[in-house]
């Protein structure tokens, strides 16, 4: 099957957060055909009940690519405009998924044997699938992860910081707000610091972001409200400290903030031959640890229509990708 198909069925096969079972079994069928042919082995690596990353290598791994097979919601089905496959995961990252194999499928036509594919579940959520995998290694030297960078090596890509900001009031009748305490005004003003605490910055990464994602809380509208939470999602640039005491200092007296999740910020290396970029979103690589070899960061297509109604990806950019993973594990074998 070549890329452009298999990368339609890989988009076809709802796989959202955590229902990857099914594009699961699907790899691993598709692979085992490949290993048959090719002398190699393919594994279910179980995470948790009905969900597997799945593994195929050949001789002890040097570079071993890899990428998530879960998707955000909501699911939509794939279509081939003539220019594009659209649907969801086409960029993130059933496309690089396909563009993997078929590199893969070239190595081993050549004899290059000493690589491996990890695709893994739970990118999108919690890195589940690599934390996993980083307790489980073979041995990799160099880890390429998959992920939309426009086909170039990305030199960086931010980390992550999310909190759960959550102010406490007491209820009252609202025609008589002097009897109570309102959570949500509380709340309000906490944010409002948030919003103006100083960010790091950094010369290659660029600056920290902040998103405050979802305020949920209150009873009634006719009720001083008495709870009210807000997450708030941080591109980290660094190691997140500096953030971590302004988050402190600005709900200081007013809410708690309880720290969810902190993925530090990470510097990549650049290749001779390879155009490079920047990301500003965080990926699995984190959760490797060094695990199975060095990172690198690329992959086809652009973030900018992930995990949006339009995400799609160039069918041109696809088949490139083939030939750059190829290139890229190639050299890296030779290191």
């Amino acid at each position: 099957m070549n890329v452009l198909d298999l990368t339609r069925a890989l988009i076809d096969i709802e796989s959202i957060t955590p229902n990857e079972e099914a594009v699961g079994e699907y790899l691993f069928a598709h692979l085992s055909t490949l290993a048959a042919s090719t002398a190699g082995r393919v594994e279910r690596m179980q995470v948790e009940p009905h969900r597997f990353n799945v593994l195929a290598y050949w001789d002890p791994p040097v570079v071993t690519l890899s990428t998530h097979m879960d998707t955000v919601p909501p699911f939509f089905a794939s279509r081939d405009d003539g220019e594009f496959i659209w649907g969801r995961g086409a960029c993130d990252t059933k496309g690089t998924i396909a563009s993997m194999i078929g590199a893969v499928e070239a190595l081993l036509a050549e004899g290059v044997r000493q690589v491996a594919l990890l695709f893994v579940v739970g990118e999108e959520r919690n890195s589940a699938g690599a934390y996993f995998a980083a307790k489980h290694s073979r041995g990799s030297r160099f880890l390429i992860n998959g992920e939309p960078t426009e086909n170039k090596l990305a030199l960086g890509s931010k980390g992550a910081l999310r909190y759960e900001v959550e102010a406490r009031g007491r209820m009252a009748h609202s025609a008589y707000p002097e009897l109570g305490e309102s959570a949500i005004e509380k709340l309000i003003d906490a944010l409002d610091r948030v919003r103006r605490m100083p960010l790091a910055s950094d010369p290659v990464l660029g600056a920290s972001t902040l998103n405050i994602g979802t305020i949920h809380g209150g009873r009634a509208p006719n009720v001083i409200p008495d709870q009210v939470m807000a997450e708030i999602f941080i591109r980290l640039v660094d190691d997140g400290d500096s953030t971590r005491a302004a988050m402190r200092a600005a709900v200081d007296g007013l809410a708690e903030a309880r720290e969810v999740l902190c993925i530090p910020a990470v510097r990549l290396r650049a290749l001779d031959g390879f155009a490079t970029t920047v990301v500003s979103y965080t990926t699995d690589i984190p959760a490797f640890g060094g695990a199975w070899g060095e990172p690198l960061l690329i992959g086809p297509g652009t973030i900018h229509v992930a995990h949006t109604d339009e995400e799609r990806v160039r069918k041109s950019d696809l088949i490139e990708a083939v030939g750059t993973y190829r290139s890229l594990a190639r050299q890296l074998v030779k290191l």
